[in-house]
């Protein structure tokens, strides 16, 4: 590695003969490198291309070497110029036999025309006459790009091309990588400057353990990053992703194993109330046998001297919430206090009433709290559950404010838990920490999670699963309709309700909007009301107060309502038997979890139920794509709804769709492991996930603290912001 002057021959005299030695000292970690080194510093780099590099996150040597290719392209057999194929990638090499500029329709057109034994083809590039000067004739070139065969004559335009001077071509004649790149900034540039950084790499120390690597038949990390920048082989190549997978995934498990066994070493509580009798005596029904499977774990956990940590996972309409009652019973009747929290005002009122209804005959006492209730009704809610007077409590984020106190928590329970980050659910926890053991902690979501994203997003939580619906759930039959097809939704609207039924109408907007085309859900409501002047036609949204909130839900409830206008405060939740009917306004504009959430508010009673997917005819989702072009996201999502009401099909899909780092909100919500995986995927990584994942509980499990020596480096990429950091291992 070379330093490079500063470039002003000003700053050289001023700095004097020794000022590159005043520049912050690294750790070298290999001969002739140091990763903690300025990127300027970097042959070929200096100062101003270090500014450039700096936009895309690259500051020191070690980022620069993990700035990793985002493909490879195969320029290793160069093709006689008479053999390319329109269309294709193809890499060329001969003599520059003549050039010329031009000005067209108001474009500068450079055409340098490149020869070989074989024929010629011109090399086109727009408004960049200087490469004219660059390439004179009797240059020797290598050229790649986009072949394009016009009336007999060979075109490739804006190609990359490297003269042929004798030495080693970087960018020709191999498995080339292609880089994220930004302004000014060219693939040639970063590609000199990472290939003169490979020859220090040897000796560099692993960040992972000799062991693991062995026992993984992984290459070593010089030899991976060499291998992912520069790959002598696709095969070399694939043994370096591997290789760079595996330590991303280990790294992320390595932190959910040390927060699991952390846990796992505090004090919890050993509830000790039987509570089976009560239990059956407080449910309305006889719980289902994946249901009575769950709660058994739950309350093995609960009984435990260690904090229960655990995820209860179960698609809508499987009885979650009989379950988490259940197991707030036998805390509150070991003498404890219980708060469950909830994402949306709407969620926590309907567990409320839910809830307030199972306990009330037990003599339990239930308190809500949330942001819109008034000031004093908070302060007394407040004041309730400090005095121990409250059991159990229901609430927003307005639980985990200043102020808040419990007398005795025990248990914590978290629904929706994906719109929600680690931090606040352990602050919540935190507020029952003061009395000598730490509260158990039941997290539960109805979005089914693919088993790959449950062990990045969920891996230090132990996973139960309500794997079955309660006897006599009917599937909910799923359409779609164009929306110049309202008048048949609306006429099926007629028929069930004059049935006795009732039905959801979902619209995305409250009002109108002039930035989208979205029917809102205010306008929609006074539509329905001209259209079925005989019926009930109530409006539901997050901007109405919360005591109009809930007489709206309980008139519908109690049937008073025929047809509920809404926005999706009613996604999660709602419980009414009697409605079948659920029609979704615009349901390309919703993510698929969120459509899965809103189809499960029917079906939930003895009727058979429909969800009706209303969208542009534009979207069709079974009409065939236009040449060239797959069917928008939207459509897709609409197509899957159709096509399977199996949860966990769908967050497959949605996962697909959406990718690994912006399904379930996980950037949104305070858990930053899949923002930080820079090349592992956990769609197409799964094996590598499953052995990573092994490997670093094993490795924990045997080091709890991981005080061992050779440790010592894994302690430090614990600690490590960034996921992709060196931490070399000793």
């Amino acid at each position: 590695m070379e330093r490079q002057p500063s470039g002003r021959a000003s700053d050289r005299r001023r700095a004097g003969p020794g000022a590159s030695a005043a520049r912050p000292a690294g750790r070298a970690v290999g001969p002739g490198i140091d990763l903690d080194a300025p990127v300027q510093y970097v042959k070929g780099v200096g100062p101003r291309r270090a500014e450039q590099l700096s936009k895309l996150g690259v500051q020191t040597v070690g980022h620069l070497l993990r700035h990793l290719p985002r493909r490879h392209e195969d320029r290793s057999r160069l093709k006689p110029i008479r053999l390319v194929a329109h269309g294709a990638a193809e890499t060329v090499s001969g003599s520059v036999t003549g050039a010329a500029t031009e000005r067209r329709r108001g474009l500068m057109i450079t055409r340098v025309l490149l020869a070989d034994e074989s024929g010629s083809a011109q090399l086109v590039w727009f408004n960049q006459p200087h490469v004219q000067r660059r390439f004179p004739v009797g240059t020797r070139l290598v050229a790649h790009g986009k072949v394009e065969r016009r009336y007999g004559a060979i075109q490739i335009s804006s190609p990359e091309c490297e003269v042929i001077t004798g030495g080693d071509m970087v960018g020709m004649g191999r498995i080339v990588p292609v880089y994220p790149l930004t302004e000014g900034l060219s693939q040639p540039a970063v590609r000199n400057a990472i290939f003169s950084l490979l020859p220090h790499l040897r000796g560099l120390p692993d960040t992972l353990p000799a062991a693991v690597r062995e026992r993984h038949a992984l290459v070593d990390l010089a030899e991976a990053l060499a291998g992912i920048h520069f790959p002598e082989s696709w095969e070399a190549r694939d043994a370096a992703l591997r290789r760079l997978v595996f330590e991303e995934f280990f790294r992320l498990q390595l932190r959910l194993a040390a927060r699991k066994t952390a846990e796992e070493a505090r004090s919890g509580i050993a509830f000790h109330a039987d509570v089976a009798d009560e239990i059956a005596a407080m449910l309305p029904f006889t719980l289902t046998g994946a249901q009575a499977r769950v709660l058994a774990e739950i309350q093995a956990d609960m009984r435990a001297p260690r904090p229960m940590h655990r995820l209860l996972q179960g698609d809508v309409g499987s009885g979650k919430t009989a379950v988490a009652a259940a197991a707030a019973l036998a805390a509150i009747r070991s003498g404890f206090q219980v708060g469950l929290m909830a994402p949306t005002e709407t969620l926590a009122e309907q567990h409320f009433l839910t809830l307030q209804r199972l306990f009330a005959a037990r003599g339990v006492a239930v308190d809500l709290l949330t942001g819109s209730l008034a000031e004093r009704e908070r302060q007394a809610a407040r004041e309730r559950l400090s005095a121990g007077e409250t059991a159990l409590v229901i609430g927003t984020h307005a639980l985990i404010q200043e102020g808040v106190a419990f007398r005795r928590l025990g248990l914590v329970i978290v629904d929706e838990q994906h719109r929600f980050g680690v931090v606040q659910r352990q602050s919540l926890r935190e507020k029952g920490f003061g009395h000598g053991a730490a509260p158990d902690l039941l997290v539960m979501t109805a979005t089914p999670i693919p088993r790959t994203l449950a062990l990045t997003l969920y891996g230090d939580l132990d996973l139960s699963v309500i794997d079955a619906l309660p006897p006599g759930r009917q599937p909910v039959v799923t359409q779609w309709f164009a929306a110049d097809e309202r008048d048949i939704v609306c006429e099926f609207l007629r028929d069930q309700v004059r049935e006795g039924r009732q039905a959801y109408y979902v619209c995305p907007l409250i009002e109108e909007s002039e930035a989208l085309y979205a029917q809102s859900a205010v306008e929609k409501a006074e539509e329905l009301r001209q259209v079925f002047p005989r019926f009930r036609v109530g409006l539901l949204h997050g901007r109405m107060r919360t005591p109009d909130r809930a007489a709206t839900m309980a008139a519908f409830r109690a049937g008073a309502v025929d047809v509920l206008v809404c926005t999706t405060v009613i996604e999660v939740g709602v419980d009414v038997p009697n409605a079948t009917v659920m029609v979704i306004e615009d349901a390309d504009r919703f993510g698929l979890a969120q459509l899965h959430q809103l189809r499960g508010r029917v079906g939930r009673g003895g009727h058979r139920s429909y969800c009706l997917l209303v969208t542009d005819p534009r979207h069709n989702p079974f009409a065939p794509a236009a040449e060239g072009q797959g069917a928008g996201d939207g459509q897709r999502r609409t197509k899957v709804m159709v096509e399977t009401t199996d949860g966990f099909r769908i967050a497959e899909e949605d996962l697909q769709i959406r990718g690994p780092g912006e399904v379930y909100g996980t950037r949104q919500h305070g858990f930053d492991a899949l923002g930080g995986l820079r090349i592992a995927n956990v769609l197409r990584d799964a094996r590598e996930l499953e052995e990573a994942r092994s490997a670093a509980f094993a490795l924990v499990a045997a080091d709890p603290g991981l005080a061992r020596a050779e440790h010592a480096g894994l302690r430090r990429a614990l600690e490590s912001p960034v996921p992709g950091e060196f931490t070399a291992v000793g």
